[in-house]
Protein backbone atom coordinates (compact mmCIF):
# COMPACT_ATOMS: atom_id res chain seq x y z
CA UNK A 1 0.00 0.00 0.00
CA UNK A 2 1.16 3.55 -0.66
CA UNK A 3 0.76 6.86 1.12
CA UNK A 4 -1.17 9.50 -0.82
CA UNK A 5 -1.70 13.24 -0.55
CA UNK A 6 -5.17 14.76 -0.29
CA UNK A 7 -6.92 14.36 -3.63
CA UNK A 8 -8.77 17.66 -3.24
CA UNK A 9 -6.16 20.20 -2.10
CA UNK A 10 -2.93 18.25 -2.58
CA UNK A 11 -1.73 18.70 0.99
CA UNK A 12 -0.18 15.98 3.16
CA UNK A 13 -1.31 17.07 6.61
CA UNK A 14 -3.98 14.96 8.22
CA UNK A 15 -5.20 13.38 11.41
CA UNK A 16 -6.45 9.82 11.85
CA UNK A 17 -10.24 9.60 11.78
CA UNK A 18 -10.48 5.81 12.05
CA UNK A 19 -7.50 3.49 12.74
CA UNK A 20 -6.96 0.53 10.43
CA UNK A 21 -8.83 -2.67 11.27
CA UNK A 22 -6.88 -4.74 8.73
CA UNK A 23 -4.75 -7.66 9.91
CA UNK A 24 -2.49 -7.31 6.88
CA UNK A 25 -2.26 -5.20 3.73
CA UNK A 26 -2.88 -8.04 1.29
CA UNK A 27 -5.54 -7.12 -1.25
CA UNK A 28 -8.56 -9.45 -1.15
CA UNK A 29 -10.46 -9.45 -4.45
CA UNK A 30 -13.70 -10.60 -2.77
CA UNK A 31 -13.67 -7.40 -0.69
CA UNK A 32 -14.34 -5.46 -3.90
CA UNK A 33 -17.65 -7.12 -4.75
CA UNK A 34 -20.60 -4.70 -4.70
CA UNK A 35 -22.42 -7.08 -2.36
CA UNK A 36 -19.47 -7.70 -0.04
CA UNK A 37 -20.72 -7.60 3.60
CA UNK A 38 -17.30 -6.75 5.06
CA UNK A 39 -18.45 -3.80 7.13
CA UNK A 40 -15.88 -2.40 9.54
CA UNK A 41 -12.87 -3.90 7.75
CA UNK A 42 -10.79 -1.08 6.30
CA UNK A 43 -7.41 0.61 5.99
CA UNK A 44 -6.50 3.64 8.09
CA UNK A 45 -8.90 6.49 7.33
CA UNK A 46 -7.68 10.07 7.72
CA UNK A 47 -9.06 13.60 7.41
CA UNK A 48 -7.17 16.38 5.64
CA UNK A 49 -6.38 19.25 8.02
CA UNK A 50 -6.68 21.79 5.20
CA UNK A 51 -9.87 20.99 3.29
CA UNK A 52 -11.58 18.26 5.33
CA UNK A 53 -11.54 15.48 2.72
CA UNK A 54 -11.70 12.04 4.36
CA UNK A 55 -9.82 9.20 2.67
CA UNK A 56 -8.00 5.91 3.17
CA UNK A 57 -4.28 6.44 3.68
CA UNK A 58 -2.29 4.39 2.86
CA UNK A 59 -4.22 2.76 0.02
CA UNK A 60 -3.59 0.33 -2.81
CA UNK A 61 -2.12 1.58 -6.06
CA UNK A 62 -4.35 2.25 -9.06
CA UNK A 63 -2.77 -0.76 -10.83
CA UNK A 64 -3.65 -3.10 -7.95
CA UNK A 65 -7.17 -1.72 -7.74
CA UNK A 66 -7.78 -2.19 -11.45
CA UNK A 67 -6.52 -5.77 -11.23
CA UNK A 68 -8.99 -6.42 -8.39
CA UNK A 69 -11.97 -4.83 -10.14
CA UNK A 70 -11.14 -6.62 -13.39
CA UNK A 71 -11.09 -9.98 -11.61
CA UNK A 72 -14.10 -9.52 -9.30
CA UNK A 73 -17.21 -11.68 -9.79
CA UNK A 74 -20.47 -11.12 -7.94
CA UNK A 75 -23.30 -13.59 -8.59
CA UNK A 76 -25.15 -12.32 -5.49
CA UNK A 77 -25.74 -9.02 -7.31
CA UNK A 78 -28.44 -10.67 -9.43
CA UNK A 79 -30.52 -11.46 -6.34
CA UNK A 80 -31.24 -7.76 -5.76
CA UNK A 81 -32.00 -6.85 -9.37
CA UNK A 82 -35.62 -5.85 -8.70
CA UNK A 83 -34.60 -3.41 -5.97
CA UNK A 84 -31.83 -1.96 -8.14
CA UNK A 85 -34.19 -1.52 -11.10
CA UNK A 86 -36.63 0.36 -8.89
CA UNK A 87 -33.84 2.47 -7.37
CA UNK A 88 -32.38 3.40 -10.75
CA UNK A 89 -35.82 4.18 -12.14
CA UNK A 90 -36.46 6.62 -9.29
CA UNK A 91 -32.95 8.11 -9.60
CA UNK A 92 -33.45 8.58 -13.34
CA UNK A 93 -36.79 10.34 -12.84
CA UNK A 94 -35.19 12.68 -10.30
CA UNK A 95 -32.22 13.35 -12.60
CA UNK A 96 -34.43 14.16 -15.58
CA UNK A 97 -35.97 17.07 -13.66
CA UNK A 98 -32.62 18.77 -14.25
CA UNK A 99 -31.25 17.18 -17.42
CA UNK A 100 -34.53 16.88 -19.28
CA UNK A 101 -35.76 13.68 -20.94
CA UNK A 102 -33.54 11.40 -22.98
CA UNK A 103 -35.02 11.85 -26.45
CA UNK A 104 -32.13 9.92 -27.97
CA UNK A 105 -29.42 12.00 -26.31
CA UNK A 106 -26.10 10.30 -25.39
CA UNK A 107 -25.50 9.14 -21.82
CA UNK A 108 -22.48 7.33 -20.37
CA UNK A 109 -22.73 5.27 -17.18
CA UNK A 110 -19.30 4.83 -15.57
CA UNK A 111 -18.86 1.71 -13.45
CA UNK A 112 -21.99 0.24 -15.02
CA UNK A 113 -21.47 -3.25 -13.56
CA UNK A 114 -24.03 -5.59 -15.19
CA UNK A 115 -25.79 -2.69 -16.93
CA UNK A 116 -29.00 -2.25 -14.91
CA UNK A 117 -28.93 1.54 -15.07
CA UNK A 118 -28.01 1.53 -18.77
CA UNK A 119 -31.03 -0.68 -19.47
CA UNK A 120 -33.23 1.64 -17.42
CA UNK A 121 -31.97 4.72 -19.25
CA UNK A 122 -32.39 3.12 -22.69
CA UNK A 123 -35.98 2.19 -21.82
CA UNK A 124 -36.57 5.84 -20.92
CA UNK A 125 -35.33 7.11 -24.28
CA UNK A 126 -31.63 7.75 -23.70
CA UNK A 127 -28.90 6.62 -26.10
CA UNK A 128 -27.12 5.07 -23.12
CA UNK A 129 -23.91 3.05 -22.96
CA UNK A 130 -21.60 2.06 -20.11
CA UNK A 131 -18.01 1.26 -19.18
CA UNK A 132 -17.07 -1.26 -16.51
CA UNK A 133 -13.73 -2.79 -15.40
CA UNK A 134 -15.10 -6.15 -14.18
CA UNK A 135 -14.74 -8.72 -16.96
CA UNK A 136 -17.48 -10.84 -15.36
CA UNK A 137 -19.93 -7.93 -15.14
CA UNK A 138 -19.30 -6.85 -18.74
CA UNK A 139 -19.97 -10.41 -19.93
CA UNK A 140 -23.21 -10.52 -17.90
CA UNK A 141 -24.36 -7.24 -19.46
CA UNK A 142 -23.46 -8.26 -22.98
CA UNK A 143 -25.45 -11.50 -22.58
CA UNK A 144 -28.53 -9.27 -22.43
CA UNK A 145 -27.39 -7.12 -25.35
CA UNK A 146 -26.53 -4.10 -23.19
CA UNK A 147 -23.85 -1.86 -24.71
CA UNK A 148 -21.16 -2.01 -22.04
CA UNK A 149 -17.45 -1.69 -22.82
CA UNK A 150 -14.68 -3.17 -20.73
CA UNK A 151 -12.63 -0.52 -18.94
CA UNK A 152 -13.01 2.96 -17.53
CA UNK A 153 -13.41 6.45 -18.96
CA UNK A 154 -10.12 5.72 -20.73
CA UNK A 155 -11.77 3.01 -22.84
CA UNK A 156 -10.87 3.60 -26.53
CA UNK A 157 -14.48 3.00 -27.64
CA UNK A 158 -15.64 6.28 -26.08
CA UNK A 159 -12.73 8.64 -26.73
CA UNK A 160 -14.20 10.07 -29.93
CA UNK A 161 -17.69 10.46 -28.44
CA UNK A 162 -19.35 13.25 -26.48
CA UNK A 163 -22.18 12.89 -23.98
CA UNK A 164 -24.96 15.03 -22.59
CA UNK A 165 -24.98 13.13 -19.29
CA UNK A 166 -22.36 11.09 -17.44
CA UNK A 167 -23.38 9.13 -14.34
CA UNK A 168 -21.29 7.54 -11.60
CA UNK A 169 -23.57 5.62 -9.25
CA UNK A 170 -21.64 4.51 -6.15
CA UNK A 171 -18.35 4.67 -8.06
CA UNK A 172 -16.35 7.78 -7.14
CA UNK A 173 -15.53 6.45 -3.66
CA UNK A 174 -13.81 3.41 -5.18
CA UNK A 175 -11.27 5.06 -7.49
CA UNK A 176 -7.66 5.93 -6.67
CA UNK A 177 -7.90 9.44 -8.15
CA UNK A 178 -11.43 10.92 -7.95
CA UNK A 179 -10.27 14.33 -9.18
CA UNK A 180 -8.89 12.78 -12.37
CA UNK A 181 -12.14 10.87 -12.97
CA UNK A 182 -14.21 14.04 -12.62
CA UNK A 183 -11.86 15.91 -14.99
CA UNK A 184 -12.20 13.07 -17.52
CA UNK A 185 -15.98 13.39 -17.30
CA UNK A 186 -15.66 17.13 -17.93
CA UNK A 187 -13.74 16.47 -21.15
CA UNK A 188 -16.20 13.82 -22.35
CA UNK A 189 -19.26 16.02 -21.76
CA UNK A 190 -20.73 18.45 -24.25
CA UNK A 191 -20.84 22.07 -23.01
CA UNK A 192 -23.99 22.29 -20.91
CA UNK A 193 -23.75 18.56 -20.16
CA UNK A 194 -24.49 17.03 -16.77
CA UNK A 195 -22.43 15.01 -14.31
CA UNK A 196 -24.46 12.95 -11.83
CA UNK A 197 -22.76 11.17 -8.93
CA UNK A 198 -24.08 9.20 -5.98
CA UNK A 199 -21.93 8.35 -2.95
CA UNK A 200 -21.83 8.15 0.86
CA UNK A 201 -21.97 11.24 3.11
CA UNK A 202 -19.32 11.11 5.87
CA UNK A 203 -20.82 14.25 7.45
CA UNK A 204 -24.36 12.86 7.66
CA UNK A 205 -26.03 12.50 11.04
CA UNK A 206 -26.08 8.72 10.62
CA UNK A 207 -22.33 8.59 9.99
CA UNK A 208 -21.62 10.82 12.98
CA UNK A 209 -23.86 8.84 15.33
CA UNK A 210 -22.50 5.45 14.26
CA UNK A 211 -18.85 6.53 14.24
CA UNK A 212 -16.53 3.57 13.62
CA UNK A 213 -19.62 1.32 13.30
CA UNK A 214 -20.86 3.17 10.21
CA UNK A 215 -21.26 0.30 7.70
CA UNK A 216 -19.70 2.11 4.75
CA UNK A 217 -16.24 1.95 6.34
CA UNK A 218 -14.98 -0.88 4.12
CA UNK A 219 -11.90 -2.05 2.22
CA UNK A 220 -13.29 -1.08 -1.17
CA UNK A 221 -14.11 2.51 -0.20
CA UNK A 222 -11.10 4.81 -0.56
CA UNK A 223 -12.80 8.22 -0.30
CA UNK A 224 -15.51 9.40 2.04
CA UNK A 225 -17.00 12.64 0.74
CA UNK A 226 -19.31 15.09 2.42
CA UNK A 227 -21.63 17.16 0.27
CA UNK A 228 -19.28 20.08 0.91
CA UNK A 229 -16.04 18.36 -0.14
CA UNK A 230 -17.75 16.83 -3.17
CA UNK A 231 -19.03 20.25 -4.25
CA UNK A 232 -15.51 21.68 -3.88
CA UNK A 233 -14.06 18.92 -6.04
CA UNK A 234 -16.52 19.22 -8.93
CA UNK A 235 -16.22 23.02 -8.85
CA UNK A 236 -12.43 22.70 -8.97
CA UNK A 237 -12.87 20.59 -12.12
CA UNK A 238 -14.90 23.39 -13.73
CA UNK A 239 -18.48 22.26 -13.03
CA UNK A 240 -21.31 24.27 -11.55
CA UNK A 241 -23.18 22.48 -8.75
CA UNK A 242 -26.92 22.67 -9.35
CA UNK A 243 -28.25 20.42 -6.58
CA UNK A 244 -26.97 18.06 -3.90
CA UNK A 245 -28.96 16.10 -1.35
CA UNK A 246 -29.83 12.75 0.22
CA UNK A 247 -31.81 10.30 -1.89
CA UNK A 248 -33.44 7.04 -0.93
CA UNK A 249 -32.96 3.71 -2.59
CA UNK A 250 -34.96 0.49 -2.68
CA UNK A 251 -33.88 -2.85 -1.21
CA UNK A 252 -35.69 -6.14 -0.91
CA UNK A 253 -36.33 -7.13 2.68
CA UNK A 254 -34.38 -10.34 2.11
CA UNK A 255 -31.32 -8.45 0.89
CA UNK A 256 -31.68 -5.93 3.71
CA UNK A 257 -31.56 -8.80 6.18
CA UNK A 258 -28.23 -9.95 4.71
CA UNK A 259 -26.86 -6.40 5.05
CA UNK A 260 -27.88 -6.34 8.70
CA UNK A 261 -26.11 -9.66 9.10
CA UNK A 262 -22.92 -8.04 7.87
CA UNK A 263 -23.03 -5.72 10.88
CA UNK A 264 -24.40 -8.16 13.45
CA UNK A 265 -24.76 -11.90 12.89
CA UNK A 266 -27.32 -12.17 15.69
CA UNK A 267 -29.53 -9.38 14.35
CA UNK A 268 -29.05 -10.68 10.83
CA UNK A 269 -30.32 -14.14 11.74
CA UNK A 270 -33.30 -12.63 13.53
CA UNK A 271 -34.14 -10.37 10.59
CA UNK A 272 -33.74 -13.21 8.11
CA UNK A 273 -36.00 -15.45 10.20
CA UNK A 274 -38.76 -12.84 10.40
CA UNK A 275 -38.58 -11.75 6.76
CA UNK A 276 -38.48 -15.22 5.27
CA UNK A 277 -40.94 -16.57 7.82
CA UNK A 278 -43.49 -14.05 6.58
CA UNK A 279 -42.59 -14.67 2.93
CA UNK A 280 -41.49 -11.06 2.44
CA UNK A 281 -37.96 -11.68 1.18
CA UNK A 282 -38.70 -10.29 -2.28
CA UNK A 283 -40.62 -7.22 -1.14
CA UNK A 284 -38.80 -3.99 -2.07
CA UNK A 285 -38.98 -1.14 0.45
CA UNK A 286 -37.61 2.44 0.38
CA UNK A 287 -34.54 2.98 2.56
CA UNK A 288 -33.08 6.38 3.44
CA UNK A 289 -30.79 6.90 6.42
CA UNK A 290 -29.62 10.24 5.03
CA UNK A 291 -26.05 9.00 4.54
CA UNK A 292 -26.16 8.56 0.76
CA UNK A 293 -26.42 11.59 -1.49
CA UNK A 294 -26.63 12.54 -5.15
CA UNK A 295 -25.05 15.59 -6.76
CA UNK A 296 -26.02 17.14 -10.09
CA UNK A 297 -23.33 19.34 -11.64
CA UNK A 298 -23.28 21.00 -15.05
CA UNK A 299 -20.43 21.78 -17.40
CA UNK A 300 -20.86 25.49 -18.22
CA UNK A 301 -21.59 26.39 -21.82
CA UNK A 302 -19.35 29.43 -21.97
CA UNK A 303 -16.36 28.34 -19.87
CA UNK A 304 -14.31 25.56 -21.37
CA UNK A 305 -11.36 25.51 -18.95
CA UNK A 306 -11.67 24.30 -15.35
CA UNK A 307 -11.33 26.94 -12.64
CA UNK A 308 -8.69 26.09 -10.04
CA UNK A 309 -9.67 26.02 -6.37
CA UNK A 310 -7.58 27.84 -3.75
CA UNK A 311 -5.58 24.98 -2.26
CA UNK A 312 -5.01 26.92 0.97
CA UNK A 313 -8.65 26.68 1.98
CA UNK A 314 -9.55 25.72 5.55
CA UNK A 315 -12.83 24.79 7.16
CA UNK A 316 -14.55 24.52 10.48
CA UNK A 317 -13.64 20.82 10.88
CA UNK A 318 -9.92 21.48 11.06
Amino acid sequence: MINVNCNLCGQDEWHVRFPSTMENEKLNVDAFRCTNPGYGHHAQIVECRHCGLVYANPQWSDKELMMAYTAVEDETYHQEREGRELTFSKHLQAMEKYTGKGDGRPLLDVGAYIGVFVETAVASGWNAIGVEPSSWAVAEAQKKGVEIYHGTQNAPQIQDRKFDVITLWDVIEHVADPMAEIEKAYRLLNPGGWLTMHTMDIDSLTAKLMGRRWPWLMDMHLYFFSQRTMAKMVEKAGFEVVWSGAQRRYLSLGYLATRIGGMSKLLGRAADSVVNGLGLGGTAVPVNFGDLFTIYARRPIGRLQPQKLDTNCTDEHR
